[in-house]
């Protein structure tokens, strides 16, 4: 329709009333004309309409089928109708897909970012997206990175303004955004998403989306993977059910908007290049879908903690969201793990995460609140990385609070808190305006500087003393 704009979903075209559906991994249909799906099968000779057919593979044609992912949308006019993709100019120059010698290093050193600044210069999500660290290769399809959303690869970003007239497309792996600061208000070729902080939203490979910002200047962290999708991690002994539900993760419906759009802009990652390419319509103009491989939110508050009821301290892989696995058992590529509030209640115990070198490596990030194990300096927006084999643990005045209320700690609730982990079996490399940000935190280590020694062999007191007994005694 020259000259005039349709938009149409079957919901809400406000971002603060917005449908959606519910679960995880389903085959999900939506429609926001009736009738617009096809009956019966996928690609008609005609569709409903006049619309085209095409479908998104997340996964090779062969992949198992409890593992395959794909989606078939019906389009006004189908994806392929633009112009040659172009490298973009400017270039972004601190987004990386293949970690090596040449754009990134390597140190075991504990590092510490405080928050990053809002830019003072218009900044849409494209440009406030920006690579701390990762490994391996999107080109090889294995690999991950952390971005800061100013941005964080582990990516950051920060952002001031919404998209204008363009999309973004990640042709390297999926995007787990978790904003920090500012709601996000996202497009895609499935539907609209509104996303808060506290929440999480994950933006499969090669889908189209704009990020609005509802709420002005936004700033949150981005994991980024290769080769693979994020999945909800196995229960074992647990049972049926416990942590994240999948009932609780949401889905958009179908939205479409039909108009003339000179100009339009795709702007694609490709190698960690971004390119762009012309076309004459919004990218947004899907009627009806259905499949499995769709974007998706989930709220953090929703989720089921499982916890010691008795004694010492649980590994933090209790607190799994999802998990993106490799083809080790066991071994994640990475997992993203939280730490929500609830109860600490064990005996004897001391309760703040334990003193740990770990084979896998950990970027922590928080969204509100304080860190359990970090009193001082671990601040809202701000992010660590404590990588392979690296020593790390509670600061010096957690331990001695924690030590000086003595065996007769009663339960205690940690309250208005969230701080996340993505944990990774590869060990990362990180890029050089992480390590040159004047966000670094260069005194992060002296929060165990003053840890001192506490033994004393001469003064174990009697209950270690009949604990120690009872050991030597007891039969196995």
């Amino acid at each position: 329709m020259d000259g005039q704009s349709v938009s149409k979903s079957n919901g809400s075209d406000s971002p603060e009333d917005l449908r959606y559906q519910f679960g995880f991994g389903n085959h999900f249909s939506s429609e926001a004309i009736a009738g617009a799906l096809p009956r019966g099968q996928n690609n008609p000779l005609v569709c409903p309409f006049g619309l085209y057919a095409e479908q998104i593979s997340g996964t090779p044609f062969t992949a198992p089928r409890k593992q395959n992912q794909f989606s078939w949308l019906y389009r006004i006019k189908p994806s392929v109708t633009h112009e040659p993709f172009k490298p973009r100019v400017p270039s972004h120059g601190k987004l990386v897909s293949e970690f090596s010698q040449s754009n990134s290093s390597t140190n075991p050193t504990q590092l510490r970012w405080k928050p990053v600044e809002i830019p003072d210069s218009p900044t849409d999500f494209i440009d406030g997206l920006y690579t701390v660290c990762g490994a391996g290769s999107s080109f090889l399809r294995h690999g991950y990175a952390i971005h800061i959303k100013v941005l964080l690869d582990a990516f950051r970003y920060t952002a001031n303004k919404s998209m204008v007239n363009c999309a973004f497309c990640n042709a390297d792996g999926d995007f787990l955004i978790v904003p920090q600061k500012g709601r996000l208000s996202i497009t895609t070729e499935c539907g609209k998403l509104l996303v808060s902080p506290g929440e999480i939203v994950v933006l499969p490979q090669g889908f189209r989306f704009v990020v609005n910002l509802p709420d002005g200047p936004s700033r949150g962290y981005v994991a980024e993977i290769f080769g693979t999708h994020f999945q909800l991690p196995d229960l074992g002994p647990i049972g049926a059910n416990g942590l994240a539900s999948p009932r609780d993760f949401i889905v958009p419906v179908a939205w479409y908007e039909e108009c003339s759009c000179p100009g339009y802009t795709i702007v694609q990652k490709f190698g960690g290049q971004l390119f762009t390419a012309k076309q004459d319509f919004s990218p947004f103009n899907v009627v009806a879908w259905h499949g499995n491989y769709v974007p998706y939110k989930y709220d953090l508050s929703k989720f089921c903690p499982v916890n010691t009821v008795l004694k010492d301290h649980a590994d933090p892989s209790i607190n799994t969201v999802l998990t993106a696995p490799t083809d080790k058992p066991g071994v994640a590529l990475l997992d993203f793990a939280i730490f929500p509030p609830r109860w600490l209640v064990a005996e004897h115990t001391f309760r703040p995460p334990y003193y740990h070198r770990n084979c896998m490596s950990e970027f922590m990030g928080l969204i509100f609140g304080e860190y359990e194990a970090k009193a001082d300096g671990f601040l809202p927006g701000g992010a660590s990385l404590h990588s392979c084999m690296t020593p790390h643990g509670p600061d010096t005045k957690t331990f001695e609070a924690t030590i000086a209320r003595g065996e007769d700690a009663k339960p205690f609730r940690i309250t208005n808190t969230m701080a996340f982990m993505f944990e990774s079996c590869l060990m990362p490399r990180i890029c050089p305006w992480a390590m040159e940000s004047p966000s670094i935190d260069h005194d992060y280590y002296q929060c165990w500087v003053g840890l001192r020694s506490h033994f004393s062999p001469e003064k174990a007191d009697d209950e270690s003393r009949k604990l120690q007994n009872g050991h030597k005694g007891a039969a196995f």
